[in-house]
């Protein structure tokens, strides 16, 4: 499975395959009948209040990095979409989501995160904490 992220602002591509939205709230400016996403996983955002610390602060990224990854992995509800996505298994995913920095944003660290913990299941192994 490849990973890929986008701003949701930019068109679908052919190669994008599963859309999914990766922000807790909507982003302004799009109509979400003209979003064309497969799904919003909300519960894949960092919480509001990790969100909020960081502020879109790159001096605050490593920082919010930690505290989301820990946020994936003490969330049942982002668990039970992860071993959704294991699953379905689609050949391309996309992360889509709206902040206008593209070196610093959740959907990085979510990407990278996928990555890890879906390489590792396809090896027959579960992430441990």
């Amino acid at each position: 499975m490849k990973i890929h992220i986008k701003r949701i602002f930019e068109d679908k591509a052919q190669g994008d395959g599963t859309r999914i939205l990766v922000d807790r709230i909507w982003p302004r400016g799009i109509k979400k009948e003209d979003a064309e996403i497969d799904d919003w996983a909300k519960d894949l955002a960092p919480s509001t209040e990790a969100r909020k610390d960081f502020n879109h602060d790159p001096d605050k990224f490593e920082e919010f990095a930690e505290r989301y990854e820990q946020e994936l992995e003490q969330s049942d509800e982002a668990q039970d979409y992860i071993d959704k996505l294991k699953a379905d298994k689609p050949l391309n995913l996309t992360l889509l989501f709206a902040a206008k920095d593209t070196e610093h944003n959740h959907a990085l660290v979510l990407q990278k995160y996928l990555q890890k913990h879906i390489a590792e299941a396809s090896l027959g192994n579960r992430p441990k904490g």
